[in-house]
């Protein structure tokens, strides 16, 4: 029997415990009996800054085993969600957590997070110029703080680095596809998908985008756009929505085009596209009306095109997303 890798699960006050005490329950797995898994490939403790009770956030306590000064190697180091503050992530404040967690990758351990835990681990400077995820409520944050990291909130799984090293999951419950990345990693796929089959896990496949919902940036400061945007969020499904902005607009067709685009990061049929999808997908959820129906309230006459473009931005047919996303009849009051 190999030696099962440490798993060194980080703990501090902004961590989410579901999040940490979800991934410690399944990692944890091999060691429940009944289960039929195979001998346990994992050893996982929870650590941080001291050993002792701490409380996650939610007050929610939890006992942490090892300081991390005290452990001289790991092999993975998980750190969970986090919440943070609509300020943004206060860098420095767990300055002894980020050198740990650099000596480890110095020392060949994979470095892990779930949801928004890369915050923290952003700050070892080890993901700039790499590719990772996180949550994407706190992306515009994340790219502010950690501009040199290439974030893609869409995404439920990134594995960047030489060695593949530098692990992070999006949004939420994707620390299950963590989990069992780790698992098929290190244990094989046969072990992950009985450690599925034994929580109801599922693989994020579709990816993150029928989740995620558009809302345009209206921080960029520029008064005239920002009026647009206000007009089209209630009119987006006139006919010829850019033509009437423009008209409404005492800047000249081409100059309204490109500071739109400069100011929301969309041109302006784009932007429209996204608030229309948006709303669609709100109907779809809420109502029994037909796409056909729903395709012409939001602004398109050609229902075959609707269809093209709610797959191509959500990732979803609009009736797999109704599926997948409308309240199911044995939950409603």
């Amino acid at each position: 029997m190999a030696t099962p890798r440490l798993v060194s699960l980080v703990a501090l006050p902004e961590a989410a415990a579901s999040t940490l005490l979800g991934i410690f329950d399944v990692m944890n797995a091999f060691n429940v009996a009944g289960l039929g898994l195979p001998d346990a490939p994992f050893r996982v403790e929870i650590a941080g800054e001291a050993a002792g009770t701490l409380r996650l956030t939610g007050g929610v306590p939890v006992e942490v085993l090892r300081p991390v000064d005290a452990l001289e190697s790991s092999d993975i180091v998980i750190v969970p969600s986090v919440v943070v503050p609509a300020g943004g992530w206060e860098k420095g404040r767990y300055a002894r957590l980020v050198r740990w967690a650099g000596r480890m990758h110095e020392q060949g351990a994979l470095l892990c997070s779930a949801c928004s835990g890369i915050f923290l681990l952003a700050e070892t400077g080890l993901f700039d110029g790499k590719d990772a995820t996180v949550h994407y409520a706190y992306a515009r944050l994340f790219s502010r703080a950690y501009p040199a990291v290439r974030i893609h909130p869409e995404r439920v799984l990134v594995i960047s680095g030489a060695r593949e090293e530098l692990v992070t999951s999006g949004a939420s419950t994707t620390w299950h596809d963590l989990v069992l990345y780790l698992i098929a990693r290190f244990a094989g796929s046969t072990a992950a998908q009985q450690v599925a089959r034994a929580f109801a896990l599922q693989w994020h496949q579709d990816g993150l985008a029928p989740y995620m919902v558009f809302e345009g940036r209206l921080d960029h400061g520029d008064s005239e756009i920002e009026a647009a945007q206000r007009w089209l969020s209630v009119h987006f499904a006139v006919a010829n929505p850019v033509e009437e902005m423009i008209k409404g607009s005492p800047l000249a067709g081409r100059t309204f085009k490109r500071r739109f685009t400069a100011a929301t990061g969309l041109a302006p049929i784009a932007y429209v596209q996204r608030l229309r999808i948006e709303d669609a997908k709100r109907r779809l959820e809420r109502t029994a009306d037909s796409v056909d129906e729903i395709s012409w309230r939001v602004g398109y006459e050609d229902p075959a095109f609707f269809r093209r473009l709610f797959k191509r931005i959500t990732g979803l047919t609009p009736g797999a997303y109704r599926k997948r996303f409308r309240i199911p009849d044995f939950a409603r009051p």
